[in-house]
């Protein structure tokens, strides 16, 4: 019998997949940064959550507040990887009974700010007793049907782009202040609309690989091309994690306008760093961050 070690945080995914019953409201359930679901003629639904883990993803040496900036910024940029914007979110929270108040009122008040500054509504949760803190959040959005993006749509000749530099973030605590790229993610799909978007927390090399798994695809990665933070190598760039910016496949055609548009106005800036190809086999080795 296999141990969750052998099988693995995404093997496991794919096992619970088989007891999670859809309606033909499910436009697309497991398997993406979001959920997406049924809502009006006009736009779908996005359904997301994120569970954040203390000695995991945050230490109690950490900030408050940038610990609660952390918990809804990962998922408000699940909602920015499928093209959408986000709208109202629940907190739940495992705390131990001897935890300060005044911890957890400063981890509230950093959801609070970036709450604000995304247009995000708190609207509920649930809170437990644990011995070690657990937040999760779970956060609806919206995403207009021509926008939507999801992971399954890099094809051939797709030029592969990310959003900023990668590596370095738990150093330098770029994960407990990181904007999700939002205005980045609704720029793109509604002026270039790429073939397939997720974002970037378990490292460039295991989510790349998540897009080219669910495309069918390989890609010629350029290394010499992958941006990185000061004092950053390649091996931390492709599977620190934690970086939260966004990686995209576009056409070719869409891919020179866009390189174009960005020198003459240098608003955003979009990194190429690969192009798709039909070789599934032409992945790259991930040792990115697994939970088991």
């Amino acid at each position: 019998m296999r141990n969750l070690s052998q099988l693995g945080e995404f093997g496991l995914i794919d096992v619970l997949k088989k007891y999670a019953p859809i309606s033909k409201e499910v436009k697309k359930g497991i398997g993406d940064d979001a959920a997406v679901l049924a809502y009006n003629k006009k736009d779908y639904l996005l359904l997301t959550t994120d569970m954040l883990a203390e000695d995991v993803h945050f230490t109690r040496q950490m900030s408050a507040k940038g610990i609660g900036h952390k918990a809804l910024a990962c998922s408000i940029s699940d909602i920015a990887a499928m093209g959408g914007w986000p709208t109202f979110a629940v907190v739940s929270l495992g705390v131990s009974s001897q935890e300060s108040v005044d911890f957890i009122k400063n981890i509230y008040q950093g959801i609070e700010k970036i709450a604000r500054a995304y247009h995000v509504s708190v609207v509920g949760g649930d809170t437990i007793k644990t011995e070690k803190m657990i937040i999760n959040v779970a956060l609806l959005g919206q995403v207009e049907k021509t926008s939507l993006t999801t992971r399954d749509g890099a094809r051939c000749g797709d030029r592969l782009f990310v959003t900023g530099p990668l590596g370095g973030s738990l150093k330098s605590s770029h994960h407990l202040n990181f904007m999700p790229r939002l205005e980045q993610a609704r720029f793109l799909v509604k002026h270039f609309k790429p073939s397939a978007m997720m974002d970037i927390s378990d490292g460039l090399s295991g989510d790349l690989n998540h897009i080219l798994k669910a495309s069918g695809v390989g890609v010629c990665l350029d290394e010499d091309m992958i941006p990185r933070n000061k004092g950053v190598g390649l091996e931390q760039a492709l599977n620190e994690g934690e970086d939260f910016e966004l990686l995209f496949t576009i056409e070719p055609k869409k891919a020179r306008r866009l390189m174009d548009w960005q020198a003459r106005n240098k608003v955003f800036y979009f990194y190429p760093i690969g192009t798709i190809t039909s070789h599934a086999h032409e992945r790259p080795r991930s040792k990115s961050f697994s939970h088991f």
